[in-house]
């Protein structure tokens, strides 16, 4: 399991967590707000081990049994709401697993947590049958709601519940943490680094992932020399980008750090903040040959070309219109 001291960032909320049990002010409900990958399961995790270890502590020991149950996924006083259908948390799903259960008291702990993840996928109805509960709770319960979007969940339950705000990591502290933890080299670790935007799940994925490194081939293949293809390698180009269809948004993310690196070495020459560092040369020649003004369209159409993917327009039209502008600036 670990313990607070092996969280990269969230240094506020770890200090939040610790005093709220040093000093026995632990609210009945809590909602972890963050991006997928922010690391709102792992600081559930923790505060819920730090809550029932023996020990009593500010981080959990990971030595007394209670620990040991906690991390083997098996304590009986941490309950993991689970739910049948994909999109939707039900009322039945509340009702069962939460509101019938916590009438029961802890089995062998002074409390017993509740973790509800994707709490957004709540309907109004299971959201009102939570909130009889938030309202009432036993002196025993704690419930954690995680979420991507805490927009989605009624004002009546966001007003009853400390809010806990998941924020960026600084890319140093990410770009330290896969270097000497997970040892992936220097340029690598610059690029998930700068993909993640400050967010640790992503940028661990990024560096254990094969694929990742496949695509961003393909894509600086294409990027050092779009200038030189003709229609017909455009367009076969584009059949070749197809196979990435799931991942296009990483393509296009390497695509937009690309000219982000051309339109940075254009205005200050300085190569140390170049993400491309194996690429220098032709992000170099791309700074002499495009304007300004040409690489901002570039950035704009990116942008652009993700609204209208994720508005279902057809994929090899925003493609083509996407590697026409780039060819043409």
């Amino acid at each position: 399991m670990g313990s607070f001291k092996d969280v990269v960032g969230h240094k506020d909320i770890i200090n939040y967590i610790r005093n709220a049990v040093t000093e026995n002010k632990v609210s009945h409900a809590y909602i972890l707000n963050g991006e997928r990958g922010s690391g709102k399961k792992m600081l559930a995790n923790l505060f819920a081990t730090t809550l029932l270890c023996e020990k009593q502590g500010p981080d959990p020991c990971n030595a007394c049994h209670s620990c040991h149950q906690a991390e083997s996924g098996n304590h009986p006083d941490i309950i993991r709401v689970t739910h049948e259908k994909p999109n939707t948390i039900s009322v039945d799903d509340i009702r069962r697993q939460v509101n019938e259960d916590i009438q029961i008291k802890p089995y062998q702990g002074p409390y017993k947590i509740y973790i509800i993840a994707e709490a957004d996928l709540m309907t109004v109805q299971a959201q009102n049958a939570l909130l009889k509960t938030i309202e009432e709770p036993p002196a025993y319960a704690v419930i954690f709601l995680l979420t991507e979007n805490a927009e989605a969940l009624l004002p009546t339950i966001t007003s009853r519940c400390v809010m806990l705000k998941l924020r960026n990591i600084k890319d140093t502290l990410i770009r330290k943490y896969l270097m000497e933890t997970m040892h992936v080299p220097d340029y690598k670790a610059d690029m998930c680094t700068a993909f993640a935007q400050g967010n640790m799940g992503r940028a661990i994925m990024l560096a254990s992932s094969d694929h990742f490194n496949e695509i961003r081939e393909e894509a600086v293949q294409l990027l050092k020399y779009i200038n030189e293809m003709d229609i017909s390698e455009v367009t076969k180009a584009i059949k070749k980008i197809g196979t990435y269809k799931l991942e296009i948004n990483d393509y296009l993310d390497i695509i937009m750090i690309w000219y982000r690196d051309v339109l940075l070495y254009k205005a200050t020459k300085d190569m140390d903040k170049v993400v491309f560092k194996d690429q220098i040369s032709y992000i170099q020649e791309r700074a002499k040959k495009s304007s300004y003004e040409g690489i901002e369209l570039i950035l704009e159409s990116l942008e652009k070309a993700k609204t209208r993917l994720k508005a279902n327009v057809n994929f090899d039209l925003v493609m083509e219109l996407l590697l026409l502008t780039i060819k043409e600036n």
